[in-house]
């Protein structure tokens, strides 16, 4: 029942990004955003750490910015597998990746806020 309900904070605060984001486009879709969090999902637990490690020297010299590049690929690679799934999920520069996976990852945590942890 948790996971349920974090993948709907998830797919609000994909709503919320792209509400808030000229960069950010989707087709208006309700399922989209429910996609779109999933495959988000998906990649930060599978491609993310990945890159991570191979890019551990850069984010120690960049002092971590380097993440906030990492979080914007996974979102441009969020866009691209969506649109291979027929979703109209589109990211439309750099700078659009960077601010929308920070209102992501800020919308999201505040909701997991809100989500009553059973431990």
């Amino acid at each position: 029942m948790k996971l349920l309900f974090r993948w709907i904070a998830s797919a609000l605060a994909v709503g919320l990004a792209v509400y808030l984001l000229p960069g950010l486009e989707y087709d208006g879709r309700i399922e989209t955003l429910f996609v779109v969090a999933l495959i988000l999902g998906l990649a930060n637990a599978i491609v993310r750490p990945i890159i991570k490690a191979l890019a551990c020297g850069i984010i120690v010299l960049t002092l971590g910015l380097a993440l906030f590049v990492i979080n914007a690929l996974m979102l441009y690679l969020t866009s691209f597998a969506a649109g291979q799934f027929g979703y109209g999920f589109h990211v439309r520069d750099f700078v659009s990746a960077i601010i929308g996976s920070v209102v992501i990852s800020l919308a999201t945590w505040f909701l997991s806020l809100l989500i009553k942890d059973d431990d």
